[in-house]
């Protein structure tokens, strides 16, 4: 039914529709992610009723103590007052090369593992600096869906991207799809996050194989985003040195650039800090088009020197002690990161379930003829309704999430849920309303 002619929902109908007007949104429902959390907050404190919130990927967890001791102690020592080097500290470029190989079983000399204000400063240096490596090649592709504010940071720069969803493409399809686009020629660099944010899709071997494959073939530098990092939940990747493996492309191509966040695997958000880590060849590699953009035509020097120092002088200098000290722990067996963060699986198995008995669907549902991993994320339709019109009439409920719309994808049904806010008390309170959803759009 409409819900414009229902007015008896769990939080009051009239507040919800005075703070929508309120808002100025053209559309409530391809709002963005910042958007909606303003929004949501409004709504919350005008009605003082509290939302299942699933808009804000975010970590949930408290922050690794291990890195709050350790930057606590950097600071007491004094490296406030001075600049961190811009290539990072060598702790933490030393625990970065060793968390590579023990993690992903491959061998990255410390050199080419740089700290970052994230993954996302990350992200953008690597645009800046792939898409001026040969003139002819200008564009980004995105195997989508993906994180919006990617494609925000290339709209910033004034680069070109282009990008498919990749839900009808998995496994042998993925090839011919891929190839349309390389094939081309004006295609630079390719990202995807691996698992994937917003479907929690897990790229298979069968796939990352192709990938690879095309890279080497069309001379093209694979971004693999690895923000959530292990955390295909289906395997125990928690062990040094032991596989399973983080899956990756490098396994297939040397042209890689591994973008690794701290803020869910290792629930440290707040300071900002990531690692870019850059392939030995590719680091090494000579492209004549950089000497028209910095003082060095070597990739890795250009990248360091060139892009990530013009966008920061250094990364916070006591956070990278703080991701060293984290990385030593895990590196040598102390720290089972992996162990902490499988409460968002655990989290997710349970609301799936909470949404599938009250009519909905999961969207993104298969790892090609595998069901998909409980994780830090999940996606969801309802029948008969638009991802738009769905997270709209969410919010009359209590319910806060994100249109697949804004993330690329084709499902345009579709709507992304972050567990990581949704406390384990909600889960009634989400039961009950979903039930009432239910019984009033059948």
């Amino acid at each position: 039914m409409n819900l414009s002619s229902k007015k008896s929902t769990p939080i009051d109908f009239e507040i919800v529709s005075q703070k929508i007007n309120e808002s100025k949104l053209e559309n409530v429902g391809t709002a963005s992610i910042r958007e909606i959390k303003r929004l949501v907050d409004n709504i919350e404190k005008a009605s003082g009723e509290r939302f299942v919130r699933m808009e804000m990927g975010i970590p949930g967890l408290p922050a690794t103590q291990i890195g709050i001791e350790a930057e606590i102690k950097a600071l007491r020592n004094g490296v406030a007052s001075i600049y961190p080097d811009i290539f990072g500290i060598p702790d933490l470029k030393l625990e970065a090369s060793r968390f590579v190989k023990l993690f992903m079983n491959k061998e990255v000399s410390a050199e080419g593992c740089i700290p970052t204000v994230g993954s996302m400063q990350g992200s953008f240096a690597a645009f800046l600096t792939c898409n001026r490596l040969d003139p002819k090649k200008d564009t980004t592709l995105f195997i989508d869906p993906g994180f919006p504010v990617h494609k925000q940071q290339l709209k910033v720069l004034g680069q070109k991207f282009e990008a498919f969803d990749v839900y009808n493409y998995r496994g042998d399809k993925l090839k011919d799809k891929l190839e349309s686009y390389l094939s081309k020629g004006n295609i630079s660099c390719v990202l995807y996050s691996n698992p994937n944010n917003p479907s929690w899709i897990c790229f298979t071997e069968k796939e990352l194989k192709i990938i690879g494959e095309l890279a080497n073939k069309y001379d093209v530098i694979v971004l693999e985003d690895l923000a959530y990092f292990a955390m295909d939940f289906r395997m125990d990747m928690s062990k040094p040195g032991e596989p399973p493996y983080q899956p990756s492309v490098a396994n297939y191509t040397d042209n890689y650039v591994f973008l690794i966040s701290s803020s869910k695997a290792f629930s440290y958000a707040g300071q900002r800090i990531g690692l870019m880590v850059i392939s030995d060849n590719l680091f090494e590699r000579k492209y004549p088009g950089l000497k028209k953009y910095y003082s060095s035509d070597r990739f890795g020097y250009a990248m360091i020197f060139g892009s990530v120092y013009a966008l920061s002088a250094g990364i916070t200098h006591s956070s990278q002690y703080a991701l060293a000290a984290i990385l030593k722990a895990v590196n040598d067996g102390e720290f089972n990161f992996v162990e902490v963060v499988r409460e968002y699986g655990e989290k997710a198995k349970i609301m799936k379930k909470l949404f599938t008995d009250n009519g909905f669907k999961i969207v993104y549902d298969k790892d090609e003829d595998q069901p998909i991993a409980d994780g830090f994320y999940f996606t969801f339709s309802y029948p008969g309704l638009s991802g738009e019109g769905l997270l709209k009439e969410l919010l009359y409920y209590g319910i806060s999430a994100i249109s697949l719309i804004i993330t690329g994808s084709a499902r345009t049904e579709g709507i992304r849920a972050c567990v990581s806010l949704v406390q384990r008390s909600q889960f009634d309170d989400l039961e009950y309303r979903l039930k009432k959803f239910n019984e009033d759009h059948r």
